[in-house]
């Protein structure tokens, strides 16, 4: 792969990681659309961990007083004590709600692994998860009644919102917007959906990530794709740090009718395409 390749490719992770639109769709669409050889384990996997250098930038604060308050409940409960402050109590719930909704991701993708495999190898299914994706941010956006807090969330809510994240492997299916919409469906405010879906995302990146190194090790195709290696993690960091800043701002009063406009509109040309082919 050329340098001018991974920097799209790059760009197009960091972007769509974070952007309600598909990432795993889309770096499925591009290459066979625009014919490229598929950018291999090893590109795959660097991108995803420059999307998670994005996501350490902006949400590193966030993340180590939900660490802290998670550990300070542990702790408590060993002790048996049960006493700690409202804000770490409140941050602690929300740690716990992270590890609920992480489990069903971690569990399917880790017995259906070479099921999701051949749907990478499918741009039609891709396509047409593009327009279930359409049709899930129409409807939460539509009948979802936005109104709680990341405080007032409870385990039933972090457990169908990990649900939503677990059926996001399949490609095509957006996760941030199949969390952000199972969000807004459970009642949570735009703002707080996305920000708790992006907080969601990280231990599932890592984990993919993880994952996907050990199977790297000793492959002799690594060294080899150092610089392009290098163009699309930086890529990936920058284009999913933009992203995440612009759609903060943009959920506090912003809907997600367009994202689902652009969701039908690539995977109904996709799929006439495909056929065409």
């Amino acid at each position: 792969m050329d340098l001018i390749k991974a920097l799209i490719l790059g760009l197009i992770q960091g972007a769509t990681e974070f952007v309600p639109v598909s990432s795993s769709g889309h770096l499925v669409l591009v290459p066979w659309l625009l014919n490229w050889p598929e950018p291999g384990l090893v590109f795959d996997t660097v991108v995803h961990w420059g999307t998670l250098a994005a996501l350490l930038v902006v949400f590193w604060q966030d993340l180590w007083r939900l660490l802290r308050a998670w550990l300070t409940s542990v702790w408590s409960c060993i002790r048996r004590s049960g006493v700690v402050g409202g804000e770490v109590r409140t941050d602690a719930r929300v740690a716990w709600w992270i590890i609920i909704g992480t489990v069903p991701a971690a569990l399917l993708g880790w017995l259906f692994e070479e099921w999701f495999e051949r749907l990478f190898a499918t741009p039609s299914a891709a396509a047409g998860f593009l327009l279930l994706t359409a049709a899930i941010l129409a409807a939460s956006e539509r009948w979802g009644r936005r109104n709680k807090t990341l405080e007032q969330m409870g385990p039933a809510d972090a457990l169908l919102i990990g649900l939503a994240q677990a059926a996001a492997i399949a490609p095509g299916i957006s996760r941030s917007g199949a969390t952000m919409g199972m969000g807004l469906a459970r009642g949570l405010r735009r703002d707080v959906a996305a920000r708790y879906s992006f907080l969601l995302s990280t231990p599932i990146i890592f984990g993919a990530g993880l994952f996907k190194l050990m199977d790297l090790f000793g492959a002799a195709e690594a060294s080899g794709q150092l610089p392009t290696l290098i163009v699309g993690f930086l890529a990936a960091a920058a284009s999913g740090y933009g992203c995440i800043r612009f759609l903060l701002r943009y959920l506090q009063r912003g809907r997600l009718y367009p994202f689902a406009i652009y969701c039908a509109v690539v995977g109904g040309v996709v799929l006439m395409f495909a056929l065409l082919r």
